[in-house]
């Protein structure tokens, strides 16, 4: 038995690992986040790949039997080779989840219009992935999207509520709301974003309702688990949960705090 893993190339993935841990409280958790090579919104396939690798193997050789990737741009351009190419051959036993599906399996759910929005990063936006899925679960909605390149950068470097971050954020949602006047769905597609979630909400049409991932990721894994009681039941539940990082720990300590709300004491990892 061991811990279930959770990825994000930096912070965001905080914002999915703690609703999974309000929804499944009695788990361990091993959180890896590799900030000394963040942010990968702008890297190429084949790095987001090697890397999100890396760090999966890293979580499986601490014991982890189910890796959640907690990152947009990793579940679009790494997870689906990991789970064609590599787990066959490192263990068919264990998995790796992302965050992409579960949202787009319900997201048409929240629509009166079919006009879904997409706010993402850059890599994640070129992938199609939130098109491509939604299009199976909802193949009568039209999917918009929004490349926001500076939001991460933004929000790691605690620059999102000043007025010049601000306007760069407003500048983003313009151009998606632009694209198509009936959207009155918008979905955070990088875990960073729930950080922004009430300033868009506040700065978006009454009846336009922006969805942050966590909970609907929290939700799709309780339900994982239970459909899957053979992994479920090599998933160790002390309620415990530790922290690793790429980069400097005390620097990690202090702004993961922010994102999870606790404080935090991280080990250091090398990839």
């Amino acid at each position: 038995m061991g811990p279930i893993g959770i990825f994000d190339s930096g912070y965001g993935g905080l914002t999915i690992l703690k609703d999974i841990r309000e929804e499944l409280p009695d788990y361990d958790y091993l959180y890896f986040g590799d900030n000394a090579r963040a942010p990968y919104g702008s890297r190429s396939f084949d790095v987001v790949y090697e890397y999100t690798l890396e760090a999966v193997q890293a979580l499986f050789d601490r014991g982890c039997h189910l890796v959640i990737l907690a990152c947009n741009t990793a579940s679009a351009k790494a997870l689906r080779t990991i789970q064609q190419n590599d787990l066959p051959k490192i263990d068919p036993q264990r998995r790796v989840l992302g965050v992409i599906r579960p949202s787009a399996e319900i997201i048409g759910q929240f629509t009166k219009t079919n006009a879904i929005g997409i706010l993402a990063t850059q890599g994640t936006v070129a992938s199609e992935s939130y098109k491509i899925e939604i299009k199976n679960f909802s193949p009568q909605s039209s999917v918009f999207q929004q490349a926001c390149p500076m939001w991460v950068p933004l929000i790691e470097n605690n620059e999102h509520e000043t007025e010049a971050g601000r306007e760069f954020i407003r500048n983003d949602i313009k151009s998606l709301m632009n694209q198509d006047k009936n959207i009155d769905t918008i979905v955070l597609g990088c875990t960073h974003y729930p950080v922004l979630k009430d300033y868009i909400q506040s700065i978006v049409p009454d009846h336009v309702k922006v969805i942050a991932q966590g909970k609907i990721v929290a939700a799709s894994l309780h339900d994982y688990l239970r459909r899957h009681p053979w992994l479920d039941a090599k998933c160790s539940r002390n309620g415990t949960l530790h922290f690793l990082t790429s980069e400097n720990t005390a620097e990690f300590n202090a702004n993961a705090e922010k994102f999870i709300g606790e404080p935090v004491s991280s080990s250091h990892l090398s990839l």
